[in-house]
């Protein structure tokens, strides 16, 4: 199938799936937006928390992971954004998101962006071999994630 047609085919699946995201969600249709959030926040999780123990010295440096782990995180950012325009706030489907993201989505979605690019230049320094800055990389990366949580998770 060429490029066009495969292009072709995949706007028409967004434009029928947009309009679920914009009207009022089903109570079954929340849930399983807030479980997907959940689910790529593990995932964000399982891949930062070993890069932490490496920047406190917890854990022995190894570019192999963080290289893996940081081409992860920067593709997880830059799908944070997707998994949350389903606006779930009218529904009783208990999670930690604050109603802010939907209040502001322009901040959060920029928030999400830092992440992918806070993560491709870890990448960098490993390509590059800079391991004067892995922690530094490291700690950027995190950054990211505390500055989303300080204004977009319940605490």
């Amino acid at each position: 199938m060429n490029f066009v047609r495969k292009l072709m085919i995949l706007s028409t699946c967004m434009a029928l799936t947009t309009p679920v995201f914009a009207a009022e969600l089903s109570e079954k249709q929340a849930k399983n937006a807030v479980e997907y959030r959940q689910s790529s926040m593990q995932l964000v999780k399982s891949n930062i928390v070993p890069l932490g123990a490496m920047a406190k010295g917890k854990a022995p440096i190894n570019e192999e992971i963080i290289s893996k782990n940081a081409l992860r995180l920067e593709q997880l950012g830059l799908m944070i954004s997707d998994y949350f325009v389903a606006d779930t706030r009218n529904n009783d489907v208990s999670n930690k998101a604050s109603d802010a993201i939907w209040e502001n989505q322009v901040d959060f979605n920029e928030k999400a962006a830092n992440l992918a690019k806070a993560s491709k230049a870890l990448q960098g320094f490993v390509a590059n071999k800079e391991t004067q800055n892995y922690r530094k990389g490291i700690a950027a990366v995190g950054a990211t994630c505390k500055a989303c949580h300080d204004d977009y998770k319940k605490d």
